[in-house]
C-alpha cells in the first residue's frame, strides 16, 4: 500500500510541478540552472521508497536534502555534477543500518517539507535517523515561479501567499520554522533528527576564504533549542577547500559553483562522516556505532624525525612480482640500491595495470597524499597503460593531452568487471579495506565519469604533493624493447612531450629516465636480440637486470639535475 500512495503521490506532484516551472532552463538567483522538477515523475523512480532500503530490524539513515546531495534528475552524475549522498553509504556498517538518499535537485527547506516529507515521515521508525541539510535554494520569490523560498532566520514569522500561477495558498514559514517542523516529526516518529549545514559554495569573501553560509548560524540556534546533534559540514569542508587553493577547489564542482564533481562529493560526504564521528554529543554514540571507514587510509610508516620518505608511484614497470630472480622486476623494488635507507624511507607505492586514472579511481593516490608530511618526496611514473580505452574495462585511459579538459564518458560495463582486474594486494598494502572502501568511482558502477587528459591527472597529482609540503618529481614511463630503424623506440612525440609540457607549466623537476635508459640500451645492445636480457615475458616488463638499469637511470636523472633528493643517493655524503 504505502508504495502505490508513494507513485499516486509522485504522479500529483509531477503534474503540479510541470504548471510552473519553465522549461527554457533560466537560471534561479543563484545563478544555477536546475530542471530537476521538469522530471519529476522520472525522478522519483531514481529516488528509493522511503523505507525500502531497511534490512530486518536495522535502523534507516534518511538523507533529506537537495542537488548538493542528489544532483540532475537521476543522480548519476550522468551530467559530470555528483551529490554527497551518492557516497555517504560508504560510512557506515551496512549489517547494521542502511543510508538512503531522499534529496531531490531543485528543493528548498520549504519545497520538501510540503512536496516529499510526507511519506518519509510515515517510513520513519524509532532508532531510525534523519540528516536534514538543506537550504540552498530557500531563496528567491515566495509566491511565483518554483515558490520555494522561506522567511529568513529563526523566528515564528509566517506569510499567507497565493501561487500565482496555480492560485494554491499556503503559509510560509521561516528557515528555522521548517527545521523545527522536521525535528518534531522525525521525533514523533520515535527517530533521531540530525541538523547539518550546507554545502560549501565555490564562492570567495573579501579575505579570500571560502564563503560560510549564513544557515549554519540559523541551524546551531535552533539546534541549541530543541536539543538535537548538530554538524557543521560548511565550515569542515570550506577549511579543506581553504587549504586547496583555487585550482584545486574548482575541480570540486563541476559546470557551476554550487553543484559538485565527484571529487566535491566524496569530499562532503567524508567531511559529514568526519563531523559525525568527532562530534562530542552522546546522543550520536549509537550511531556513531554504526559507523566505519572515517579513518584516513595511510601508509603504516614509523617516521625518524629528520628523516624523510620518498613514495614511489606507478605501473608494473615500477612494482611486478618482484621475487624470482628470473621473474618480472619493477624499479621501485630495487630503488634501495640507489638510495641509502640509513637517511630515506623508500615505500614503492605502485601497482601493476594501472594508469594516472585507474590508479587515482581505486584510492591508491589518496592513501599516498594522506601519508605525505612536509620533507617528503614522491616520484610520479605513469604511461603505459594510460593510452587504455576510457569507457570500456580497465577503465584506466586518459584523454592525449596536457591541457585542463574532461569529458562526461558513460561506461560500458558494471562492477563485477572491474573487481576481476583488482590484484591480490601485495603484504605492504596492509588491509584490504583500502581497496574495498576505494571502489567508489563512478566507473566501478558501470556508470558515468567525468575523465580528464593525461596532464591534467598529473598536475592534480604535483598539487597534491606541494599541499603537503612535499616534493613531486615527475618521471617519464620506461623504453620498451622495440627496435624500428635500428634504434630503440622513443616516445618523445607523445608522453614525452606530455611529461615535458607539464613540468614546463607546473616547473616541477622532471627526470627522464624513458631517454636515459634508452640511451643505454642504444650504445650497449644495438638490437632487440640483445636487450632481451633486461626484459621478461614481453617488451614492456623488465627482468631484474632491466629493473636494476632503470632504477641507475634514476639517480642519474636526479643527480644531473641536482635535484634535492639526490642527497639521499648512495655513496651521496
Amino acid at each position: 500500500m504505502r508504495n502505490i500512495l508513494f507513485i499516486i503521490f509522485s504522479f500529483l506532484f509531477s503534474h503540479a510541478v510541470a504548471q510552473v516551472t519553465d522549461r527554457n532552463g533560466v537560471k534561479d538567483v543563484n545563478q544555477v540552472v536546475d530542471n530537476t522538477p521538469d522530471s519529476i515523475a522520472k525522478a522519483m523512480t531514481a529516488r528509493p521508497v522511503p523505507g525500502s532500503s531497511r534490512r530486518g530490524n536495522n535502523p534507516v539513515l534518511f538523507l533529506i536534502g537537495n542537488s548538493t546531495m542528489r544532483t540532475g534528475t537521476l543522480g548519476n552524475g550522468n551530467n559530470g555534477q555528483w551529490g554527497w549522498g551518492y557516497y555517504a553509504h560508504e560510512y557506515f556498517d551496512p549489517t547494521k543500518i542502511t543510508v538512503e538518499n531522499q534529496a531531490l535537485g531543485g528543493m528548498s527547506s520549504r519545497t520538501f517539507y510540503n512536496k516529499l516529507w510526507e511519506p518519509i515521515r510515515q517510513a520513519i521508525r524509532p532508532g531510525d535517523w534523519v540528516i536534514i541539510s538543506i537550504g540552498h535554494n530557500d531563496n528567491g520569490p515566495y509566491d511565483s515561479g518554483r515558490a520555494r523560498a522561506s522567511i529568513p532566520g529563526v523566528g515564528d514569522d509566517t506569510l499567507n501567499v497565493t501561487i500565482r500561477e496555480t492560485g494554491e495558498k499556503e503559509t510560509v514559514y521561516t528557515y528555522g520554522g521548517y527545521m523545527r517542523k522536521y525535528i518534531n516529526d522525525v521525533r514523533a516518529q520515535g527517530g533521531n533528527p540530525i541538523l547539518m549545514s550546507l554545502t560549501p559554495r565555490n564562492a570567495y569573501d573579501d579575505k579570500g576564504k571560502i564563503v560560510r553560509k549564513p544557515h549554519t548560524q540559523w541551524l546551531i540556534q535552533v539546534a541549541a533549542e530543541e536539543g538535537v546533534p548538530f554538524i557543521d559540514l560548511n565550515e569542515i569542508s570550506g577549511q579543506k577547500l581553504d587549504s586547496y587553493g583555487k585550482w584545486k577547489t574548482d575541480y570540486h564542482f563541476f559546470l557551476d559553483k554550487i553543484h559538485t564533481s565527484r571529487f566535491g562529493a566524496m569530499m562532503n560526504a567524508r567531511s559529514a562522516a568526519e563531523g559525525l564521528m568527532a562530534s562530542h554529543n552522546p546522543a550520536l554514540n549509537p550511531l556513531k556505532a554504526m559507523m566505519r571507514n572515517v579513518q584516513l587510509p595511510t601508509y603504516d610508516l614509523t617516521r625518524t624525525e629528520g628523516k624523510p620518505v620518498v613514495f614511489i608511484t606507478g605501473d608494473s614497470t615500477v612494482k611486478n612480482a618482484d621475487k624470482d630472480p628470473d621473474g618480472m622486476w619493477g624499479w621501485g623494488a630495487v630503488a634501495n640500491t640507489i638510495f641509502d635507507e640509513s637517511k630515506i624511507n623508500i615505500v614503492n607505492a605502485a601497482m601493476a595495470g594501472r594508469s594516472c586514472r585507474s590508479y587515482l579511481n581505486e584510492g591508491r593516490w589518496d592513501r599516498v597524499y594522506n601519508s605525505l608530511k612536509p620533507g617528503d618526496f614522491v616520484l610520479i611514473q605513469f604511461g603505459h597503460n594510460d593510452i587504455s580505452p576510457i569507457d570500456k574495462p580497465k577503465y584506466r585511459g586518459a584523454i592525449a593531452t596536457t591541457k585542463d579538459t574532461c569529458h562526461v564518458y558513460r561506461m560500458q560495463a558494471a562492477k563485477e568487471d572491474l573487481s576481476k582486474q583488482i590484484a591480490t594486494p601485495h603484504s605492504d598494502q596492509g588491509s584490504e579495506n583500502v581497496i574495498d572502501q576505494k571502489l567508489k568511482a563512478d566507473t566501478q558502477v558501470g556508470s558515468y565519469e567525468v575523465v580528464y587528459s593525461f596532464g591534467w591527472y598529473l598536475k592534480k597529482f604535483i598539487q597534491d604533493v606541494r599541499e603537503k609540503g612535499a616534493t613531486p618529481i615527475l618521471v617519464s614511463l620506461t623504453p620498451r624493447n622495440e627496435w624500428p630503424n635500428g634504434k630503440i623506440e622513443r616516445r618523445n612525440d607523445t608522453y614525452g612531450k606530455w611529461y615535458r609540457e607539464v613540468a614546463a607549466e607546473t616547473g616541477c623537476e622532471f627526470v627522464d629516465l624513458h631517454n636515459i635508459t634508452a640511451d643505454f640500451l642504444d650504445k650497449k645492445c644495438s638490437k632487440k636480440e640483445k636487450a632481451m636480457k633486461y626484459f621478461n615475458h614481453d617488451h614492456t616488463h623488465t627482468s631484474l637486470l632491466g629493473a636494476k638499469t632503470n632504477a641507475q637511470s634514476i639517480a642519474k636523472g636526479l643527480r644531473d639535475n641536482k635535484s634535492p633528493l639526490a642527497n639521499y643517493l648512495r655513496g651521496k655524503k
